[in-house]
């Protein structure tokens, strides 16, 4: 099923308008009141879930399909392992709290994140943290909004000079899975980035978000970010937000030049003026890689 331009800058302002004033001041005023939640993935785990979460994701769910009824709906809180797919119709794909360890402990990082992908490929994007007031928004073609307002990303892209891995900030999250071969290798890459003979990374950043973490890179504030574990509403909207600004997604692992939106694992970079930068700063960061990162 196309869907054209205007229709998907459509998308983008209904879903703008849904995350400003509907979902985040549900986020915000609930932000460090929720002690009682549930961990999803076992006790060895930190990945959890509060009875917010699910409120929002319903919210969300009956607004989106008030308004599309046509269009399919993956969220995290109601995703099934083994059941739930991905197909080539358009589908909202929907984080209702992103950061939700940081909402628990009222740290001002934790966002909505809602996402459209076609063909399974991400189409519309929408970030917004109503602790910092910050919308980010995109849909394919139409270019990047911040709050609205057309976001000027390649006066800022020039501005930040040449990509390189030894003067960049990287954004790196232990993720929620902390034991096995994942957790080695995302410690022994991190070793091996911040190391001064690896990558010799400038410095490398945790904002406990995969959302907020590909906005900043959009915005200029990060020049990557590498992980796994993650899933598709983790990076849909920012992916298409980065693709827009001249981004880029690959895999965490070496040699993975093309992913799908669920891949679980994923290096986001900076757009730049040079393709060729670009290439090479992944080609680069893949030589710091320790391990394999492989999730089921």
């Amino acid at each position: 099923m196309p869907i054209s331009l205007p229709e998907m800058l459509a998308i983008e302002q209904f879903l703008c308008s849904l995350a400003r004033e509907h979902v985040g001041p549900i986020i915000k005023a609930k932000s460090g009141t929720q002690h009682t939640y549930d961990a999803k993935s076992g006790s060895r785990a930190v990945d959890i879930v509060t009875a917010i979460d699910k409120q929002v994701e319903k919210l969300i769910w009956t607004e989106v399909r008030q308004k599309y009824p046509t269009f399919k709906f993956v969220g995290e809180e109601s995703y099934v392992p083994g059941q739930t797919t991905i197909t080539d119709d358009p589908t909202f794909i929907i984080d209702p709290i992103d950061g939700t360890t940081n909402f628990i402990h009222d740290f001002p990082f934790s966002c909505t994140s809602l996402g459209l992908t076609v063909n399974k490929r991400p189409v519309v994007g929408v970030i917004y943290n109503p602790h910092l007031d910050l919308l980010v928004s995109a849909s394919e073609g139409n270019g990047v909004r911040v709050n609205e307002q057309d976001f000027d990303f390649q006066s800022k892209r020039q501005s930040m000079g040449p990509l390189s891995l030894a003067k960049s900030v990287v954004a790196l999250q232990p993720g929620s899975a902390r034991e096995g071969p994942n957790f080695k290798t995302k410690i022994q890459t991190y070793e091996n980035l911040l190391s001064c003979d690896g990558g010799f990374v400038h410095g490398f950043r945790n904002l406990g978000s995969s959302a907020m973490t590909m906005a900043y890179i959009c915005l200029g504030y990060l020049d990557s970010y590498w992980d796994g574990g993650c899933y598709a509403w983790d990076v849909c909207a920012g992916w298409c937000i980065l693709k827009e600004t001249g981004g880029t997604v690959v895999g965490a692992n070496p040699g993975e030049w093309e992913v799908a939106v669920d891949n679980r694992t994923y290096l986001a970079v900076r757009g730049c003026e040079n393709k060729r930068e670009q290439e090479d700063y992944i080609k680069r960061f893949w030589e710091c890689v320790k391990g394999r990162l492989e999730y089921k």
